[in-house]
């Protein structure tokens, strides 16, 4: 069974501007190095010896294209396709390239969102998947830290403030693997739609149907980079230490 990488690259990146006025969202610098995010996620397939990858791109893609071309100075094979003109939505992206051909010799896909930073373990995240024979795995973080502060409140009167709390809630990372037959699933979800999601719309449609979708829980590192907030806050000497082997 071959496995293929797939890596949404198309978003104008709205939450993050006005840098992407300049910057594709995936190519903005990161750790003291000043490598693009992009960077980090190809490496981080091909440090799980998936080097076969399909990047969906749109909105300013000859900067990606120009930087990453056909990724053999990354060890790695890339193709890129364009999202569909007039559609909207990481479905759509993905069921464009389904239809252009470029999952023919695959059996099962990894997508990865463009705007996270892991060091997940894709080779555990599908020994999850095939050994749930799942028609989706979805990589899920045990925790979430709430971005605000948070009253502790007795009736109206505030007892004390918790700043930016971790809270035990399991929640989707951005990174899942599907199996190549959801495709034909996701072509009846997006019929006559302008705009389609995969976690929004794909994965519920799959879950109602009765069919298998598990979660492998990533005890490591994760962060959402889309926002300017978010990127504001990166601390690049954790990035270092953290992805030090990923980028050697």
């Amino acid at each position: 069974m071959k496995v293929k990488g797939v890596i949404l690259c198309g978003g104008e990146g709205k939450r993050l501007r006005p840098l992407t006025y300049y910057f594709q969202k995936t190519m903005i610098p990161i750790g003291s190095k000043q490598k693009p995010l992009l960077e980090y996620i190809v490496k981080l397939f091909k440090h799980n010896n998936i080097r076969d990858l399909v990047l969906l791109v749109g909105y300013k893609s000859k900067q990606i294209r120009n930087y990453f071309e056909d990724g053999s100075r990354f060890g790695v094979k890339i193709e890129y396709i364009e999202d569909p003109p007039g559609k909207r939505g990481s479905g759509h992206a993905l069921l464009n390239a389904y239809k252009e051909g470029y999952f023919t010799d695959a059996s099962d896909l990894i997508i990865y969102y463009g705007d996270i930073l892991s060091d997940i373990n894709l080779i555990e995240l599908m020994k999850t998947h095939n050994n749930h024979n799942a028609s989706a795995t979805l990589a899920i973080a045990k925790r979430y830290q709430v971005p605000v502060g948070v009253a502790e409140m007795d009736g109206s009167i505030v007892k004390g403030l918790v700043e930016k709390p971790w809270l035990n809630l399991k929640v989707t990372i951005g990174i899942l693997a599907l199996a190549i037959d959801t495709m034909e699933i996701l072509d009846n979800v997006a019929e006559g739609k302008a705009e389609v999601d995969i976690m929004g719309d794909l994965i519920p449609t799959i879950i109602d149907k009765g069919m298998k979708v598990v979660g492998y829980e990533h005890d490591g590192f994760w962060y959402d980079v889309g926002t300017t907030e978010k990127y504001e806050k990166l601390d690049n000497h954790l990035i270092d230490k953290l992805f030090e082997n990923l980028l050697t």
